[in-house]
């Protein structure tokens, strides 16, 4: 496990405390890199689990959180989006984010990236995402990822079966 000190957890923390983000970032004994994982470790379902995934959009990296439940479906977006939608590499991961996949945080990142909020994260009162490495989450809502993020709220899929 990480040492609680990881710069990449304190980066986020301070970015949730200047977002007003009370929830408390949780460690777990086991990394949960996936949605499955970190729902089974909270016993939540896994479409309240906030996934952070980092695309290019046009070449420039795009956060999208996305509900667990589902993939995004990266054409039908990029349409949305009005360009192409290509999966970023884990070196283009951790250079816009700080932090590395399995572990990436909607906030605490060296610089804004233009964020999607999936609107399907609505359906459930409280929502978990990752805390800057595989073992860490906190607690949150989709208003507040909307607000902390400055995300758009959208559907990341044309249809949710």
């Amino acid at each position: 496990m990480p040492a609680r000190d990881h710069p990449a957890v304190a980066r986020v923390r301070a970015a949730l405390d200047a977002g007003g983000v009370r929830g408390e970032i949780v460690w777990l004994d086991d990394a949960a890199s996936t949605a499955v994982l970190a729902a089974a470790a909270l016993g939540v379902e896994a479409g309240a689990i906030a996934n952070s995934l980092v695309f290019l959009l046009d070449g420039e990296p795009l956060l999208v959180l996305t509900s667990g439940a589902h993939r995004v479906d990266t054409e039908w977006l990029g349409e949305q989006l009005g360009g192409t939608i290509t999966r970023a590499s884990a070196a283009q991961v951790k250079e816009a984010t700080g932090q590395a996949i399995g572990g990436v945080a909607p906030v605490g990142h060296p610089a804004p990236i233009r964020t999607v909020v999936d609107v399907a994260l609505d359906a459930h009162p409280q929502v978990w995402a990752a805390a800057g490495v595989a073992h860490t989450v906190y607690p949150t809502t989709f208003d507040e990822l909307v607000r902390v993020t400055g995300g758009t709220p959208s559907a990341v899929v044309s249809s949710i079966d």
